[in-house]
């Protein structure tokens, strides 16, 4: 397998980059192909250990489709990630993998991953990139203190200094701490006065209050609509496959929304595919007036219902499933469409940020120019991928980001007029 260079002591160069995940190495590759020397720490024992994880283990590159649809899957920082995103798109990424022998697919879901489905494939195709540049990794090696010094920056490690002109946090957030991920680069970015917006898990389960629907675990909606509500306000709503677990809820699209939950909020499911609780109950109705002696459960069955949820939501509405459809009468049929079509919970909390997977919150967005990354508060300072408050839907929203965004900062590192070594 192609490796890239692992130095075995500092040297001076042009840029120094903590963290080599995908948004760290792709900005290194950005840098070094415009002729920066660079050497990039890692504190694990090999670089990109988090990419692993994503698509279940199958590794989601990223996500098909026009890039000028990407930037509202990142909510409300749609207007700063579309700059980077633009800069480098998913095709962009697709062709550097291609360049490295490595095929992709597109699922109809449009989630690409790498053709053999292996996440080593990727990690390979990477670092064969690195190899070709005149960059070093440094593993096994974590940034311990970073200042600024003489003009540029100085990177304390176990080995003794490094120094550089320009300085990259690439350290992830907080999201599966067993790979690294431990908030490091926000004590980093505070060093330089950068403020850093409360995290918190994100793409991660819902856990309920006074769950009762744990025998319903495995079970799955497809296209559900969910609501969440803070109090009487609507904070959002969306679309998307929802999960039953023993805990709460999950899947794509309870997970999309986990991002604005917090504790007590209400969020209320529709299972059927209906727009409004007035069309359930004109399907309650007419089945009633048409098939009078079939049950009430399976009335529910037919609507597509899974048999164990009908069963529960019945149960804890006081129903029995035998009952015929003709016998219900109106104030049972008025009942169950409610909960068919505004199924309650309470969110207790969130999965923890060894299940979420990403971090929300970091540093603040509106401490770095969009275009290149760079710190607005110490020139020569970048922040890229998940240490900034940024988070995406799932799908390869967020890995894309990582690319996109090390990419922006490699490439004005490429074009900075900053000294090589500080």
């Amino acid at each position: 397998m192609a490796r890239a260079r692992i130095a075995d002591r500092a040297v001076p160069a042009g840029a120094v980059i903590v963290g080599a995940g995908p948004a760290g190495l792709c900005c290194a590759m950005h840098a070094a192909a415009g002729g920066r020397s660079v050497v990039v720490l890692e504190k694990n024992r090999a670089p990109l250990v988090k990419l692993a994880l994503t698509g279940a283990g199958r590794c989601n590159i990223t996500h098909a489709g026009p890039i000028d649809e990407f930037p509202p899957r990142y909510g409300c920082r749609a207007r700063f990630v579309r700059p980077a995103l633009f800069d480098f798109t998913n095709g962009d990424l697709v062709r550097l993998l291609a360049r490295r022998g490595l095929g992709t697919v597109c699922e109809e879901d449009g989630r690409v991953f790498p053709a053999t489905h292996d996440p080593a494939d990727v990690h390979e195709a990477l670092l064969a990139e690195c190899a070709a540049l005149p960059l070093e990794i440094r593993c096994a090696e974590p940034a311990l203190r970073i200042s600024a010094e003489n003009g540029g920056f100085e990177v304390r490690t176990r080995r003794g200094k490094c120094r550089a002109g320009s300085l990259v946090i690439a350290t992830g957030g907080l999201s599966y701490p067993r790979t690294g991920s431990t908030g490091d680069g926000y004590a980093f970015a505070r060093t330089f006065g950068h403020a850093i917006v409360e995290t918190g898990p994100a793409l991660a389960p819902v856990i309920v209050r006074e769950y009762r629907f744990a025998g319903c675990a495995g079970i799955s909606i497809e296209d559900a609509r969910i609501v969440v509500r803070r109090g009487s306000k609507q904070v959002r709503r969306s679309r998307g496959d929802l999960l039953f677990t023993h805990r709460g809820l999950s899947g794509p699209g309870m997970l999309d929304l986990s991002r604005d939950v917090r504790a007590g909020d209400t969020i209320a499911v529709s299972i059927v595919p209906f727009e409004t609780e007035k069309e359930c109950r004109g399907a309650l109705d007419g089945d009633a007036r048409a098939h009078g002696r079939r049950s009430i459960g399976q009335c529910l069955a037919s609507l597509g219902v899974p048999a164990r949820l009908a069963a529960r939501i019945l149960e804890l509405a006081g129903i029995d499933p035998a009952l015929k459809t003709s016998q219900t009468g109106k104030a049972r049929r008025d009942l169950i469409a409610s909960r068919l079509t505004r199924l309650e919970f309470t969110a207790a909390r969130l999965g923890g940020f060894g299940e979420a997977m990403v971090t929300r919150g970091g540093v603040s967005t509106g401490e770095i120019d969009p275009r290149t990354m760079e710190s607005r508060l110490a020139p020569g300072l970048y922040v890229v991928g998940e240490t900034l408050d940024v988070d995406g839907d799932t799908g390869g929203y967020n890995l894309q980001w990582a690319f996109s965004s090390g990419a922006a900062a490699g490439r004005a590192i490429a074009r900075s007029s900053r000294p090589v070594t500080a």
